[in-house]
């Protein structure tokens, strides 16, 4: 059953197709995570997802407007998650729509994306480990460009981390973006192909998640997906055995 907005306890790698091997027989089962799950068809259309918010990054008008609308088209029918009107175009202008009730520092986080249009850039990504509209971690992908990146954001200001070309998800086309993060390591898949990795200390805490466009381009997401990483097995001292 699709929930807008469901916490399950089940075991946290799973859920993204990475095996993850179970406990020793001498050793304790890991504790399960809590993987949040945002399909977005359980929120009328032409409304938002409770606890997410529309912001920006170096806003030099209004900030996006983004509604859940009915797409013939969405992965999982009937909604999808849309930006439907961009009044400010300016170059260094990003559009987020994220949430603070997620706080997510290691695991995987994933979503599918398409690009609708934009004449300066197009498409559109993950946030993560987010303090504020200003300082974040991000990944995303630009058909115009071809290309799959990741960045941090910090106090405004983007630096580029890791750089995958020649890809051809042209605009109209859905596609999956993962990241898969562990301390100061992050991977970036599309469509389940590693295609990026960095290592990066900028933000090394907790943080909420969300979505990403730059200037004029408008996207739509589906079936967001964030699994915090498992714990890992803690030994049985060899005394209490």
């Amino acid at each position: 059953m699709k929930s807008a907005l469901l916490l399950l306890s089940i075991p946290a790698l799973a859920v993204v197709g990475i095996a993850a091997a179970g406990p020793a027989a001498d050793q304790p089962a890991a504790k399960p995570a809590s993987v949040y799950n945002m399909s977005f068809d359980d929120v009328k259309a032409g409304e938002l997802p409770t606890g997410w918010k529309a912001e920006a990054t170096n806003s030099m008008g209004e900030v996006a407007e983004w509604k859940v609308v009915a797409d013939e088209k969405a992965p999982s029918k009937p909604n999808v998650l849309s930006i439907t009107k961009i009044t400010d175009t300016s170059g260094g202008h990003f559009n987020l729509f994220w949430t603070n009730d997620v706080q997510f520092k290691d695991g995987t986080l994933q979503v599918k994306v398409r690009a609708d249009t934009g004449k300066q850039d197009q498409g559109g990504g993950l946030i993560w480990r987010a303090t504020d509209a200003k300082n974040y971690y991000v990944a995303r992908y630009n058909p115009l460009e071809a290309n799959f990146r990741l960045y941090y954001v910090k106090e405004g200001r983007r630096t580029q981390l890791a750089d995958a070309g020649n890809l051809e998800i042209k605009t109209g086309e859905w596609f999956t973006m993962k990241i898969v993060v562990n301390g100061d390591r992050m991977e970036g898949y599309v469509n389940g192909k590693k295609l990026l990795e960095a290592t990066d200390k900028t933000f090394p805490d907790a943080g909420g998640v969300g979505l990403w466009s730059k200037a004029d381009a408008a996207a739509s997401f589906d079936d967001f997906v964030a699994v915090p990483a498992r714990p890992a097995p803690t030994a049985t001292p060899a005394s209490v055995r």
